[in-house]
């Protein structure tokens, strides 16, 4: 396969440039892991008997290869990123078709522990590919559009499940191993296709942590522990409390897809009008008032309507976190993206690993608790987001950077 300066990626068909590319990988991945994910809470209660105890180890060990991202940086040692980004999501696709082979506690570790491999390691890498071959003046709208992309990819196959799986009477294992084979299909298909592209600046292939990142690290350690409250117990929430069935939870997330394929380039634009701070601070006063009516769902026995709103309304505003990214690519070094990327998604997971286990124990206890802590970590990021700069740039990260001296690096 022959490497290509992404200057003159230009001279391509359009369906051969890296932008091209990144849709394709944004439409491949999400076909697994979001059937995977639609199917998980009934498949691990029906299939497996799983409790909230049970789905916070699910979680934890899931989110192990999330912590190990950093492994990302050796492995980029002897692969080529590009290389690296489609081996892993060929290995999502694999793992998520053969998920219901393996029906017990165990075995549904041992297989979500490789798919989650596949995805950590993916997104790492796909993300430091958009911001690398991404101009800074278009990464905002175009990251709005690429989460679109996979939405609507998503969207397709729930529609798909929604119809079919009562209508065909439809397995499990089906829908598994079809999801998961058409995300392995796509990934060897850009193997094929496209050439390797090379971007302008190399990447630093060594551990880097610098002090000038530090906000962005504390952003990132912030968002983790709270999006793992959401993506472990909103869900749970639904079908535990509400009683809702496969194709009632794939309805709700129809919901959220018709949502972001019209809403996410607005959520660019949006960035690119505002600016990241305003941004991430309209996102994060959004999520306490979110978390705060989950709890009130145990609190005041608020009923599903209203619990079905606020999960739609909760991954509307996750999507806005697209911010974080743009503000990360305006403050770095164009050489730190990759490592970077990878120590930023290790820093995201450190709670991961043992937070869903400990709250799931708490859950166990007291439901409401567990969201009234996610609405205080919301807080949290909120203060932290009020240090964001009207315009970062390379020197002016925080707003207390001009207060304070530059470091030595």
């Amino acid at each position: 396969m022959r490497t290509l300066p992404l200057a003159e990626a230009r001279h391509l068909p359009v369906w051969r440039r890296p932008t091209t590319l990144l849709f394709l990988m944004a439409a491949g991945m999400p076909v697994a892991f979001a059937t995977w994910s639609a199917l998980l809470n009934n498949f691990v209660i029906e299939v497996a008997g799983f409790d909230g105890s049970d789905i916070g180890w699910l979680h934890t060990g899931r989110e192990i290869p999330g912590f190990l991202a950093i492994g990302v940086i050796a492995l980029l040692m002897f692969i080529r990123e590009q290389v690296l980004g489609l081996m892993a999501l060929l290995l999502l696709g694999v793992a998520t078709a053969i998920t219901a082979w393996f029906p017990s506690l165990g075995g549904i570790l041992t297989i979500t522990m490789l798919s989650s491999i596949g995805f950590h390691y993916y997104e790492t890498v796909n993300q430091s590919l958009q911001l690398q071959w991404i101009d800074r003046a278009r990464a905002p709208q175009m990251l709005g559009w690429l989460l679109a992309a996979g939405s609507a990819a998503t969207l397709a196959a729930y529609v798909l499940i929604v119809l079919t799986w009562d209508a065909l009477e439809l397995s499990y294992n089906t829908v598994y191993l079809a999801s998961g084979g058409v995300t392995a299909l796509i990934a060897v298909a850009c193997f094929l296709l496209f050439p390797q592209f090379e971007a302008p600046n190399p990447q630093v292939k060594k551990f880097i942590l610098r002090r000038r990142y530090w906000l962005y690290y504390a952003l990132q350690f912030m968002a983790g522990a709270r999006r793992q409250i959401f993506v472990v117990f909103a869900g749970f929430m639904m079908v535990e409390r509400f009683g809702f069935d496969v194709h009632q939870v794939t309805a709700l997330f129809l919901i959220n897809l018709i949502a972001n394929i019209v809403i996410a380039p607005l959520l660019g634009r949006a960035v690119a009008i505002w600016g990241e701070q305003r941004t991430l601070i309209f996102e994060y006063a959004g999520l306490i008032c979110v978390f705060l009516a989950y709890g009130g769902v145990y609190w005041f026995g608020w009923g599903v309507l209203l619990a079905s709103a606020l999960y739609v309304i909760d991954h509307i505003f996750f999507g806005l976190a697209l911010a974080l990214k743009t503000y990360f690519q305006k403050i770095a070094d164009p050489g730190d993206i990759a490592p970077t990327a990878a120590v930023a998604f290790t820093i995201n997971h450190i709670t991961a690993v043992f937070l869903p286990a400990l709250l799931g124990y708490l859950w166990l206890t007291s439901p409401a608790a567990v969201f009234l802590l996610a609405a205080g970590m919301a807080a949290t990021s909120l203060g932290l987001a009020l240090l964001i700069p009207r315009h970062p740039v390379p020197g002016h990260e925080t707003r207390l950077s001009r207060l304070l001296p530059a470091p030595a690096e």
